[in-house]
């Protein structure tokens, strides 16, 4: 994604981007990767928005103002309320953000500087108060946004941040 400049080409903050992206990450795992969720789905004891009011949600996401920093996190919140797709959300959701951010005001998070539990407690709490999540980002911001590295941090900490630790990008 990163070296094809596939994301240049995606409009920012919209669903049908993050659709692709997902698309693209997992097509070859998933044979609906891409697809909106036709089942309710929970992680622990938080439910993401229901099927009967996701094509809503979806569209008002849409409809969110993303011209400065707080915009941006309000609407990456929402999204994972939303949590559209079977699988995959969260780590399809921060490559998402990034564009987003990047695009709209020039900065990307690296994630190298976001710890795991305070990230997972913070999107937790998020829906109900958004200060938590949008702290921890705005420690982590960083102007280096067409850094492989930087992006390849992203992959990491997604996967980690999913339980998926056992590789690193730089070893592949």
């Amino acid at each position: 994604m990163f070296e094809t400049g596939f994301l240049d080409k995606l409009e920012a903050g919209k669903f049908e981007t993050l659709s692709r992206i997902l698309k693209y990450l997992f097509e070859d795992i998933y044979s609906f990767a891409g697809e909106i969720r036709s089942e309710n789905i929970a992680k622990g004891n938080f439910r993401f928005a229901p099927v009967m009011y996701l094509k809503v949600s979806l569209e008002h996401i849409d409809s969110m103002s993303q011209s400065n920093f707080d915009e941006i996190i309000e609407k990456y919140v929402e999204m994972n309320v939303a949590h559209p797709f079977r699988e995959g959300n969260g780590r399809s959701t921060r490559i998402w953000l990034d564009l987003i951010l990047k695009k709209e005001i020039g900065k990307v998070v690296d994630w190298s500087r976001v710890d795991k539990e305070d990230y997972l407690l913070a999107m937790e709490r998020s829906p109900i108060k958004s200060i938590e999540i949008k702290e921890l980002l705005r420690n982590a911001i960083t102007s280096d946004i067409n850094n492989r590295d930087v992006y390849m941090n992203c992959i990491d900490a997604s996967y980690n941040y999913e339980g998926y630790n056992i590789y690193k990008s730089e070893d592949l």
